[in-house]
């Protein structure tokens, strides 16, 4: 795992954590907001990690774990300024929010997922922290998590990748 930059923070929530992980990526940078970038993921998230989400749907509904719409599921007209903390985006609500980043959560009774995007603009390039965070309420959720960590390593560089790679 990657470390987590001290400014993030995202590493406030940490404490305790039963999973954390950290991925990189490098992409052009246009001026765009940690959430601009979250937009521009949830926009472009491969058609494969839609068909999970479907099946994990189909799935945890029979051990009463609530459903959750794609993670592209986003509202077209509503731009990344208009976001404000506690605002649905996608699977996710907005916890914190600053032009450097932004994080959003997922909470069930089971457990609650942070995820943060974290910018490092160096001149032309911006270098892109996604950090997520899982503390868990109960047995069910480290079962749960069993499953969904590798999954997980997966969804996440290839969200990335569709982003565009500056070398």
């Amino acid at each position: 795992m990657l470390d987590v930059p001290n400014a993030a923070a995202i590493n406030r929530l940490m404490a305790n954590a039963y999973f954390t992980d950290c991925f990189t990526h490098r992409t052009l940078n246009k001026g765009q907001s940690a959430m601009q970038v979250w937009l521009d993921m949830a926009n472009n998230t491969p058609k494969w990690v839609d068909c999970i989400m479907w099946i994990r749907n189909r799935v945890v509904a029979l051990f009463g774990l609530k459903k959750l719409s794609l993670i592209g599921d986003v509202i077209p007209a509503k731009q990344a300024c208009d976001y404000l903390v506690g605002d649905q985006v996608g699977i996710f609500k907005v916890l914190f929010s600053r032009d450097q980043e932004v994080i959003l959560e997922g909470r069930d009774k089971h457990l609650d997922v942070k995820l943060s995007l974290f910018l490092e603009p160096e001149g032309h390039v911006l270098k892109l922290y996604v950090t997520t965070v899982v503390h868990v309420k109960n047995r069910f959720g480290k079962v749960y998590m069993f499953f969904v960590v590798p999954i997980h390593k997966k969804v996440v560089p290839a969200s990335l990748a569709r982003l565009e790679l500056v070398k």
